[in-house]
């Protein structure tokens, strides 16, 4: 698989994610995939922590599904996109990944 399909798959479901993650380890390991696995994972924390929010539910998953969507763009095209707001504090929260 390649770093872009690897970084499209980790978009498609928590399913999706974890079938990157485990597909990019090891000597397969690509940087370009690494980045939008760590940008996933700080998109579904922050999916779940704005729906358990009652003030912001609806407008919580509107804004988790835009940055999404724009995460989503960013890997299709190839470019190391950080989403807006916090993908720069994913890449260093999650720099393990």
């Amino acid at each position: 698989m390649d770093s872009i399909t690897k970084a499209i798959v980790a978009h498609v479901t928590v399913i999706g994610w974890i079938v990157a993650l485990v597909v990019n380890q090891g000597e397969n390991k690509d940087e370009f995939a690494s980045f939008y696995i760590r940008q996933m994972l700080g998109l579904i924390i922050l999916a779940i922590v704005l729906s358990v929010v009652p003030i912001v539910n609806i407008f919580g998953w509107i804004l988790a599904v835009v940055l999404w969507i724009m995460s989503l763009l960013g890997a299709a095209e190839g470019t190391l996109k950080p989403t807006p707001l916090l993908g720069e504090h994913f890449q260093t929260w999650f720099s393990s990944l």
